[in-house]
């Protein structure tokens, strides 16, 4: 009887799964070789101090673990994303701690079939936190201003921008879901001077990771923060109280908004006002959209 009557050549036969040994073989390995890279210099780290062999090595299977396993994240409208070149991806920002920001860069690099990465701006108070401040611009975040979004946007990336800034984030669990005021609209000025689409994006799921229930405001001024919360875990439980609550969350990238045709109208504060407006009623009804899709916060 020849090999083939006995049930067909071994190329043919269905792959042997990896034992448990070999997978934790293949781990160790790549481990050792990403620290071979890293202590022989072999990395590329850009102008602005993104380092994107770190970032897809260590923080995005963290982040994967988190938005994936913890917070149970559903995507929605990844194909309103631009597959090449720039475009500006506008969220509503809330959850005491900004971990909207980090998952939703996580979720849009796994979702993306280009794999591509999200720049994010952030605030002042971010770049002046010394271990923060390395962090962030290791994961591709840049000072939120103009001439950096602006920068980006020429290079084609995908630039991230949460304009509510911290009266979103800091804002009380009673006003949740309610977007804040955008500022005076310098995020759509630069996609105006670039030519970048806008790409609303609504958020559901952060509000209750930390519902933030009072702001001890002389212990903030004293610390230079913006505020200090207080939540139904912390500082009751010390560094316990950090651990996010396991909410359920939703993000739907909303279809993008074109600003080609503002472009002689960068410097008039009316189009650039009602261009914001428009996008911040965009987010806010596809949060509304997403809430009643999510009847219960901590469901599967």
């Amino acid at each position: 009887m020849t090999e083939h009557d006995r049930g067909g050549s071994r190329a043919d036969q269905p792959a042997v799964p990896d034992q448990p040994g070999d997978v934790w073989d293949q781990r160790v390995a790549a481990g050792l070789a990403f620290l071979r890279r890293r202590l022989a210099g072999d990395y590329e780290v850009d102008e602005f101090g993104f380092d994107p062999q770190l970032t897809e090595s260590v923080f995005q299977p963290v982040l994967r673990a988190l938005y994936r396993e913890w917070f149970r994240t559903e995507v929605f409208g990844v194909e309103h994303l631009p597959a090449k070149g720039a475009g500006l991806v506008v969220g509503n920002h809330s959850g005491t701690v900004a971990l909207d920001a980090m998952v939703l860069s996580a979720v849009l690099y796994d979702s993306h079939p280009e794999r591509r990465h999200l720049r994010l701006l952030s605030a002042d108070l971010v770049f002046r936190l010394p271990f923060v401040s390395e962090l962030a611009r290791k994961l591709g975040g840049t000072m939120a201003c103009n001439p950096d979004a602006e920068r980006l946007l020429v290079g084609g990336e995908l630039v991230g921008v949460f304009p509510e800034g911290f009266k979103g984030v800091g804002k009380p669990f009673s006003e949740r879901y309610k977007l804040q005021r955008f500022g005076r609209g310098g995020f759509v000025a630069a996609a105006i001077r670039t030519g970048a689409p806008i790409i609303p994006v609504a958020i559901v799921g952060a509000e209750e990771t930390y519902p933030l229930l009072a702001d001890i405001a002389p212990l903030a001024r004293l610390l230079r923060l913006p505020y200090f919360p207080v939540t139904p875990t912390f500082p009751w439980l010390g560094p316990l109280g950090l651990v996010p609550l396991p909410s359920k969350w939703l993000i739907e990238f909303c279809p993008p908004i074109p600003t080609a045709q503002f472009a002689d109208y960068v410097d008039d504060p009316l189009v650039v006002f009602n261009l914001a407006d428009q996008v911040r009623e965009t987010i806010q009804q596809a949060v509304h959209r997403l809430l009643e899709r999510r009847p219960d916060p901590f469901g599967r």
